[in-house]
């Protein structure tokens, strides 16, 4: 801690544990910006590959493969090889939309919204989860995409001009989809790669290549690291973020639109908007943690994602689980207050009909399971915070299957009732989703830093050294 003075209050040192409380530093003493530099950046600059990233990247790149199979085969046959009928119209395919786009969330919360309330802890995960968020959206865009049976005339969603004077239905929220989501993805992308910059020239700088020195070169712009530099970096930095946060509130607010517009039991609400976002920060997190834990654990990074890290994850996952308990209690709540025979009716079917042992299931991944993170041991156990984060994204997955297969499945006609069950082409496009997911968050650990190199440098008590200390 620097002392405190006159007029002056002390500057947290974030390689110390806050005193009196338990909560572990946010980087392990003893690292200098060189020694910090190397760490990190030598993961990249490896001349040889480890045999472990070989093994993890071809069983990924086998999953893509096959989802390329079953795309392919989808084009050629039709959308009838999936199980959708009449009337679960939607079914798999969009329950993968949902969960994709939900994931995503977190890497646009801790990046933006933390770096707006100056956070120092998010400086070790936020990279990773930027990552996380571009692969994450890449994957939700297929399944919308060849839902529509036709993916080479996916540019009609568009305002594009035409001869025939053609243009969409902006009273679809389909159609806000593809704007909401677009934007999304593309502010996404900017805010990753501007952050990115002053460490592809520290790589540049650093590579033993030639071709990496030059292809690092390229994409670093001609960075230098001048004054004017990072004065125009930091302004561009903070406008991202600000035009980022709205973005973690109206993008999933928007996909909870395809569902609370329809005159549809189970869809039509309002509590859906903030459902939808608290489920998908939810989702997100745990799916950091799950992708955290193992990198830590598998490059020596304890030092840098620290238990601090961890736990505070934690946190957020217990907050944003105990909102979407209170989103399923006030859902059913509704269904009886309302005296709706038919949204009665359809909460009744799914606690006690045919796809109740899943809705069940989601309770209890969603709702009991979290609670035991209101005890610290659980915060601070590694392998716990793991098996926890696997079973709430299995149990994100399970309430947007419900949310979409239940509503449909029994509609207010019994001669119109019918039962979903996935086909085998089903499960490879959602699996083979997943190896595209991992296949590219593969290729980023390999060819780019993964915990950002000037920001990890910017926390350390070396910076704090030539700043001083602040006025009050």
């Amino acid at each position: 801690m620097t002392p405190a003075g006159d007029g002056l209050v002390p500057i947290e040192d974030p390689t110390q544990a806050v005193v009196g409380t338990g909560v572990p530093p946010i980087i392990a003493p003893g690292y200098t910006f060189g020694s910090v530099t190397d760490k990190i950046a030598a993961i990249v600059l490896a001349r040889k590959t480890p045999i472990g990233w070989w093994l993890g990247f071809g069983a990924a790149f086998m999953l893509t493969l096959l989802l390329l199979a079953s795309l392919s085969y989808l084009v050629v046959t039709g959308i009838g090889i999936w199980g959708n009928n009449v009337p679960i119209g939607w079914a798999f395919d969009i329950t993968n939309f949902v969960w994709w786009i939900g994931i995503g969330h977190a890497g646009t919360l801790i990046s933006a919204i933390l770096l707006l309330l100056k956070q120092p802890w998010r400086t070790s995960i936020n990279r990773f989860a930027e990552a996380m968020t571009l692969f994450a959206v890449a994957c939700a865009g297929i399944f919308p995409l060849f839902h529509t049976g036709r993916p080479w005339l996916a540019y009609w969603m568009l305002p594009y001009p035409n001869t025939m004077g053609v243009w969409p239905q902006f009273r679809s929220p389909l159609i806000w989809d593809v704007f909401a989501v677009s934007t999304y993805a593309t502010v996404s992308l900017l805010f990753w790669f501007v952050g990115l910059v002053p460490d592809l020239a520290t790589l540049r700088d650093r590579s033993q290549s030639r071709i990496g020195a030059v292809v690092y070169g390229m994409l670093a712009m001609g960075w230098r690291g001048s004054a004017g530099h990072w004065h125009r970096y930091e302004t561009a930095y903070l406008l991202l973020a600000g035009l980022a946060t709205p973005l973690v509130v109206s993008v999933h607010t928007v996909v909870s639109f395809d569902f609370a517009i329809a005159i549809v039991p189970g869809w039509h609400t309002t509590i859906f908007p903030p459902y939808f976002v608290a489920g998908a920060i939810y989702s997100g997190f745990a799916m950091v943690l799950t992708l955290a834990i193992p990198i830590r654990a598998i490059y020596g990074l304890e030092d840098f994602i620290t238990m601090r890290h961890l736990q505070n994850m934690a946190k957020v996952m217990l907050v944003t689980g105990l909102i979407v308990a209170y989103g399923y209690t006030i859902e059913a709540f509704i269904a009886w207050y309302g005296a709706d025979k038919y949204e009665g009716f359809m909460i009744w079917n799914r606690m006690t009909g045919p796809y109740a042992p899943v809705y069940w299931s989601l309770i209890f991944c969603n709702v009991v399971l979290p609670q035991v993170l209101w005890f610290k041991r659980v915060r601070t156990s590694a392998p716990m915070l793991f098996g926890i984060a696997i079973i709430v994204n299995v149990g994100m997955w399970l309430e947007r299957f419900i949310i979409i297969v239940t509503s449909l499945h029994r509609d207010f006609l019994p001669s119109s009732w019918g039962m979903f069950q996935p086909t085998f082409w089903d499960w490879s496009t959602f699996v083979g989703s997943i190896g595209l997911f991992l296949a590219l968050l593969f290729l980023f650990l390999r060819f780019l830093p993964m915990i950002s190199l000037f920001e990890m440098r910017s926390i350390l008590p070396e910076a704090k050294v030539a700043e001083g200390v602040r006025d009050i």
